[in-house]
């Protein structure tokens, strides 16, 4: 009976019940990389590799994607959608069309211009005949 009253007087002991929403992704350096691929090399006896690994807590798989991280030069893959490049017809296109709204404002003012124009020289010329 003593040891189930040791249990009850130490409720610390019961582990605590709440779960992380989301576990932090490890984000290993090219150092690190670099590092453990040498000792990967260095391994010469059965075994030794998955020792590595299991006290280093990877894969396999990294290992080989890190050799292929090291033979292009360790630029890390990017996650989430590829990135697009521009289309520079998408550009020129925006320019055509910003320069042909601005060619189209000018041309209604200088048609305004010029019906302003005709009404002024129709006014002059009929103030010029009666006049005479």
């Amino acid at each position: 009976m003593e040891e189930k009253n040791s249990v009850m007087a130490h409720p610390k002991a019961v582990p605590d019940p709440e779960v992380p929403e989301k576990t932090v992704r490890r984000k290993f350096t090219a150092a690190y990389k670099l590092r453990i691929l040498k000792e990967a090399e260095s391994c010469t006896e059965l075994g030794q590799i998955g020792a590595l690994l299991r006290r280093e807590g990877l894969y396999s798989s990294s290992l080989t994607s890190w050799r292929h991280q090291v033979n292009q030069g360790l630029i890390p893959k990017k996650r989430g959608p590829v990135a697009r490049k521009a289309d520079p017809l998408i550009h020129r296109n925006a320019e055509l069309e910003k320069e042909n709204a601005q060619l189209t404002h000018k041309l209604k003012q200088a048609e305004l211009i010029i019906s302003v124009q005709k009404k002024v020289a129709e006014l002059l010329k009929e103030s010029g005949e009666e006049k005479s």
